[in-house]
């Protein structure tokens, strides 16, 4: 029997029944779903110093924040080309970064509301990275058709995205990272070391906001404010947040390396 190979077009949309399938929607879809269903399943194998109404109120200020921002910050990526479309085209646009910070505020906000003093970023930390895992792949799938490609490349990792133009998957890049930053999380949260409640958090959203400040310098932006684009003035604001949590990071490996 003759082995073949199976070769997948970029953007892949694969007909069903006669239907062209949005697989960028559908694993988008899916990644909230996934993502949500395993927040259910950490939840209920753990102790959550939160209570329920409170947790449903954090969840509600995160999902509002997260609607709000992600819109402002894919306006101000490119605004001008936001001008030409159609109201429906910049409701619906959104960026993950505007929304992971957005999410962080409107939780900040709901907790000073409720009087939640309670960290409660480490129960979402996991199943946010799983779901964003999910949602690049299917930008990824998506090609050129959604702004998660890259320059013009001779990288040997550059891919034809759908133009016929060898570019940087800079989707599949953060899927390789988010998966190991999953791993790294899940082995500190095993053996509990440096880690107190709500940092778990924090070493992701530093971590990725870092990788996408510097990954941001390899797609081909067109507006930019003071030499960068807002996805990067986006990330340096949230580095700027966490500054306290960096510092003690810098300190704690400074006295592991003297140890050794």
């Amino acid at each position: 029997m003759n082995s073949a190979m199976l070769i997948v077009s970029i953007p892949f949309e694969p007909i069903v029944f006669g239907i062209k399938l949005n697989m960028h929607l559908i694993l988008e879809y899916l990644a909230f779903f996934i993502g949500f269903r395993y927040y259910v399943y950490l939840r209920k194998k753990s102790t959550d110093i939160i209570s329920s109404n409170n947790r449903l109120s954090i969840i509600i200020g995160a999902v509002f924040g997260a609607l709000v921002l992600s819109r402002i910050v894919a306006f101000f990526e490119n605004p001008i080309a936001h001008h030409n479309e159609d109201w429906l085209f910049n409701l619906n646009n959104k960026t993950i970064m505007g929304g992971l910070f957005g999410g962080l505020l409107g939780v900040e906000l709901a907790k000073k509301i409720i009087g939640e003093k309670h960290s409660s970023g480490d129960l979402f930390t996991l199943p946010i990275i799983l779901g964003i895992i999910i949602g690049r792949l299917g930008c990824f799938l998506a090609g050129i058709k959604e702004f998660t490609y890259g320059k013009e490349t001779s990288f040997f990792m550059g891919m034809d995205l759908g133009d016929g133009v060898t570019r940087h998957p800079i989707a599949l890049y953060e899927v390789v990272f988010l998966i190991l930053l999953f791993i790294i999380i899940k082995r500190l949260q095993k053996t509990a070391i440096f880690f107190v409640n709500g940092n778990y958090f924090k070493l992701f959203m530093v971590s990725y906001f870092s990788l996408r400040f510097c990954i941001e310098f390899l797609k081909p932006n067109s507006f930019y404010m003071l030499g960068l684009s807002s996805i990067q003035l986006l990330c340096l604001i949230c580095l700027i947040y966490y500054y306290k949590f960096i510092l003690q990071g810098i300190t704690y490996v400074r006295k592991k390396l003297y140890v050794l």
